[in-house]
Order: structure tokens, then sequence, then C-alpha cells
């Protein structure tokens, strides 16, 4: 059944188009030409050793990346026969790697006499653990990031626009010194991407291993005991464009792995938080929202236009945050040199990104609908002239008044005030009378610092 309605997972279903740009990285079809690329291109690092008698030529070796470079659907199809029913010679393998083995095999030259020489001296765990690295990379790298960049471009262009729009700050909810839009979106600007750079160090780092069954490269010592296979591992593997992890068990330890899903989910945090701020802003009117022609808001109430596209995005990244939080738990771990169950926790790492990928393009949606209300945020300003009371009592300080922070307090805290009430202040206070005029031209909407400029130190 293939009708998309009939899915398990609304990643492949209602949200299979979204999410259909990491198919390449995260799909089974993926992690099986990840496989026939690892074995193909260390076959061809054992015909370039000396100490083997293989010989590859350059026609063989085209057709051979070829088998990887133009993998398609009836070569992922083969595979998969030859794991679960077998095909012409071959039963069964009831093995997702022996199956990769195998169809490389099948499709050497008749010539060939390569046929003994893939997998050798491997175990799964030397393919797996760099086709998964290779996959991760590719996504996070080619696809993640991609749509992370486009959610910091949108940000930094609505802070750059809107730098000097005032607009009423909160601090544990209560009306607080003002600020302006366009620097609060910078601070998710910067936010988010120093997050990035620490996704593309984390991807930078990922670590390789092909040291056999318990990570001592035993078979093939065995067989050839003058060559220096650490070395040749480490040049294999820094070849496939991967850091060399020499100390293993037969799993290579997955911290590197850890690292990046860490490196994710706190630039998911930090989108997390600015969708909710959006949705108050949304909610105080500070943004309003262009409605989409024929869309429904609510099934009931006919005016509604909802802030969905921050709640759904939400929505996805705590849900990618919690598979993250878990993988980077899980894979790091391994009874003694090696347990199989990390192998079923990895195939979920697709569905990880593609929570996060569908949260990034709700997030690029949502800030493609919001326009900031600006008679609001000035409307508001004017109705909260006390948060001034910072700016007095700090003038007051500096004019040597040691009462001041009282005396604006017991104006101000907890009633109902005017500018009018701060003049009354302002002419019982034993200043100057260019201190006295400096007081009177404070106003809400212009007590905003320097937050304007501040935008510029976005890099």
């Amino acid at each position: 059944m293939t009708d998309s309605l009939y899915s398990v997972s609304p990643l492949d279903g209602r949200y299979g188009r979204r999410t259909e740009p990491l198919s390449p990285y995260a799909s089974e079809a993926a992690l099986m030409r990840a496989r026939v690329r690892v074995e193909v291109e260390y076959l061809l690092a054992l015909a370039d050793l000396e100490a083997t008698p293989l010989s590859i030529d350059a026609e063989e070796r085209d057709h051979l990346r070829g088998l990887y470079e133009a993998f398609d659907a009836d070569d992922a199809a083969l595979i998969k026969k030859l794991e679960v029913s077998g095909h012409e010679e071959y039963e069964a393998t009831n093995h997702d790697v022996k199956a990769v083995e195998y169809f490389v095999r099948h499709r050497l030259p008749a010539e060939s006499e390569a046929s003994a020489w893939i997998h050798f001296g491997l175990t799964s765990e030397d393919v797996n653990n760099l086709a998964h690295r290779l996959l991760v990379r590719g996504a996070v790298d080619d696809v993640l990031l991609s749509a992370l960049y486009d959610v910091r471009d949108a940000l930094e262009t609505m802070a750059r626009e809107h730098r000097g729009v005032p607009m009423l700050a909160r601090t544990h909810g209560q009306p607080a010194t003002p600020t302006t839009f366009g620097k609060e979106m910078a601070v998710y600007a910067g936010r988010l991407g120093r997050a990035t750079g620490r996704i593309r160090g984390a991807t930078d780092e990922l670590r390789g291993k092909l040291g056999g069954a318990s990570g001592t490269y035993a078979a093939h010592v065995a067989a050839y005991p003058a060559v220096d296979w650490p070395a040749f591992a480490r040049e294999f593997v820094t070849g496939l464009g991967l850091e060399f992890e020499p100390l293993t068990t037969q799993v290579n330890p997955c911290d590197d792995l850890a690292a990046v899903f860490d490196a994710v989910r706190g630039a998911n945090n930090v989108l997390i938080d600015l969708d909710r701020d959006v949705w108050l802003y949304v909610s105080d009117r500070y943004l309003g929202q262009e409605a989409v022609a024929g869309e429904t808001g609510s099934s009931t109430m006919p005016h509604k236009v909802n802030p969905i596209d921050f709640e759904n995005s939400e929505g996805n990244l705590s849900k990618a945050n919690s598979d993250l939080v878990f993988l980077a738990d899980y894979v790091t771990t391994s009874r003694l040199q090696r347990d199989l169950s990390d192998s079923t926790v990895k195939r979920n790492i697709g569905a990880a990104f593609a929570h996060c990928l569908i949260g990034y393009g709700k997030t690029s949606a949502g800030l493609e609908k919001v326009v900031p209300n600006e008679q609001v945020m000035r409307a508001e300003l004017e109705d909260t002239p006390e948060i001034i009371g910072e700016a007095v009592q700090t003038i007051l300080r500096r004019e040597g008044q040691e009462d001041a922070y009282e005396r604006v307090k017991e104006l101000t805290r907890g009633r109902e005030v005017t500018l009018a009430d701060f003049r009354e202040l302002f002419d019982d206070l034993a200043v100057s009378e260019s201190v006295r005029e400096e007081l009177r031209g404070l106003e809400p909407a212009t007590y905003t610092g320097v937050a304007d400029e501040l935008v510029d130190d976005l890099d």
C-alpha cells in the first residue's frame, strides 16, 4: 500500500512532501547506497596495497564506482531481495550488510577476480559506522543547516528592517524597559548563528573506524602481518572525509554522533524559544498575520488567523529534541565489545532529523506571514509611562540623590501613573533646571538605549 494516507508515520504521510529532501540521507535505500560506497572504496584501497595480489584496472574501477554513483531503486530492491528471500545462487542472508556484499559481488564483471576481496577482514560495523556518518553529515550539512540558514537570514532581515521600532519589553511577564522589535529579532539571529556554527563544528568532527571485530585488526594482521593496517585504516577513513578513530571496540564510540545530536538540539531550543515569543507577540497584537486566501483559522470562529506555523514548529522541534536526547544517550553505550541494540536505534536518526526539518520550515513560513504592528506597540508604550522610572532614578543617582530609587518606587510601584505624575515629582526635586528638563524629556517610546545600533553587531 503506497498511499500516504495509510502511512504509519506522519513523516511519510501528512508531512511526506516536507521531509522528502532527507530521503537521499535518511531512507533505507540511502543507507544501502552508502554501504555500497564503503565496500567499493575499500575494495579499491585493497587493490592499491602492494601486499595484496588484487589488481583492478581503470575500466573496472569505473564500473565499481558506478554501483553507488548510479545507485537506483532497482539496486535497492535487489539488495533487499538478497537479504529477505535470496536471488539466483544466493540464499537469503537475513543480514543487511551481507546482502550488500553479495550485491557488489553479483554486479562484478564476469572476468573479475575481486570477489574474494569484497569485505575482506571487515566486520559489519566497519561498514555501518562509516556509512551512517557519511549520511548524518550529508543530512545535517546539506539539508538541516540549509533550512536553518534560511531562518537565520529571515531573522536578520527583520532585525535590520525594524531595528528602530520601539516595543515594550516584559521581564517576568511584567512591563519593563523598552526595546526595539528589530533588536529582539537580532538576539535570535545571533543565537541561531552561533548554534549553526556549533553544528558545523560537530559534523566536521565525525570520526570513523576500520578495526575489525574487536578493534584490533586481528583478521587483517593474520592475513598480512607486514602491513601497517592502522595506517591503512587512517588513510582510508580520512579519504572518505571523516576523522579517524584509532581506539575502538567492534563499535565506533558514538560520542561524535552524540555531539551532533546535542548541537542540533541546541539550535532547536533557540527556535522553540523564538516560536513561543512570536506566539505571544501575536497574542498581544504586536505582530499581525497575513491571512491566506481560503485558509480556515477555526472551525467555529471565522475571524481567527491563528499562529499555527509557530505552534506546529514548536511541537515538531520538541518531538525532535526528545528523540535527539534519546539518541545521544543511547548510541554512546554498548555492552562489552558489541551488542546490536544500537542498530535499530540508529535507523531512527532520520525521523529525528525529519521533525527538525518540518519545524524549521514552519518557522520560516510563519516569519514570512508576520508584520510588526507599530501602532499597537507605540500605544502600549504610551499607556505604560511607569517604565521610565528606571531612567529617572538612574539620572537622580548620578546627581547624588541617595533616595532616588525609593522616591520613584513610592510613585510607581503597584500604581497607575502618568507622565504628569512624573513631572510633579520632577518639580519637587532639588536638582538644576537643566537636569529637570532632561527628566521631562524622557518618554517610553524613545527610552530604548542603543537598541537599534546593536543590530549591527550581527555578523
